[in-house]
């Protein structure tokens, strides 16, 4: 006999719109192919914080203030801090809800605590997932390093600056690694056929650094996804007021216009 299950004891599906960086393209598909919520996600385009934190903000803000309202009951941001890049950002008509986070590095570890500890246990670390494999190397060129004026050849730099001045632009260009000795993949479990690891563990070795492989935790990313948000680990923003940065652990907060002009 087929049991007729009432309607009042199924909580029904919410829908949320979730604005994300790119680079959780994969593991945001997955969790919102599984996901007990109507989650719309937007991907925006990786790098958008490397540059001006001003522009990052006013994209995000266009991006926010696009979202039809009436359709969705919060937006959510599948962000960290990132350079400041949201202070500023403004909820609308409904909630905006962020997670505690530094960078996207807390998101694919899955708190803010286990990003502590493991950047305080190995300092030097330059990490990679799916997502920066993807798609880092794809934009660097056609994004941060042109806005810098740093994605020519040698020879180029030395028909325009001489020979000296080009050896000098080409050291800097390369030195950002002299502050790296190891090279971690954190595994969220996407795109295990794609060997990934195995070709940042090849990476490493050409660089002489260490490697590491690192266990993912797709946890924080999967809560900004279903809900209830701890105040420990989210900062749900109500309509008309803006996401404000703290130095702290607690990372973010919300602020209404009036202390967002205060110093943060």
């Amino acid at each position: 006999m087929m049991q007729i299950v009432s309607p009042i004891s199924c909580s029904s599906p919410k829908r949320y719109a979730l604005i994300a960086c790119e680079i959780v393209f994969r593991e945001v598909c997955r969790l919102a192919a599984d996901s007990r919520n109507i989650v719309d996600p937007i991907f925006m385009r990786k790098g958008l914080h490397d540059v001006d934190t001003k522009d990052m903000a006013a994209e995000l803000q266009g991006k926010v203030d696009s979202v039809d309202a009436s359709r969705y009951e919060a937006i959510l941001l599948a962000y960290g801090r990132c350079n400041d890049g949201l202070a500023g950002v403004r909820a609308g008509a409904i909630p905006l809800v962020i997670p505690r986070a530094h960078d996207c590095i807390t998101l694919f570890l899955g708190s803010k605590e286990r990003y502590r500890e493991y950047f305080d246990g190995h300092p030097g670390t330059y990490f990679r997932t799916s997502g920066w494999i993807e798609r880092d190397f794809a934009n660097e060129a056609g994004g941060v390093m042109r806005k810098l004026g740093l994605d020519r050849t040698r020879e180029e730099y030395v028909a325009e600056y001489g020979q000296e001045n080009a050896d000098y632009i080409m050291q800097m260009i390369g030195g950002w690694e002299e502050n790296y000795s190891r090279l971690a993949f954190i595994d969220t479990g996407v795109a295990e056929a794609l060997a990934y690891a195995e070709r940042t563990r090849r990476e490493a070795d050409e660089k002489g650094w260490a490697f590491d492989h690192v266990r993912g935790d797709l946890g924080l990313l999967g809560e900004l996804l279903e809900g209830p948000w701890d105040p420990d680990r989210f900062v749900v923003v109500p309509p008309g007021q803006a996401i404000a940065v703290r130095n702290d652990e607690l990372i973010l907060e919300s602020r209404g216009e009036e202390d967002l002009r205060g110093d943060p």
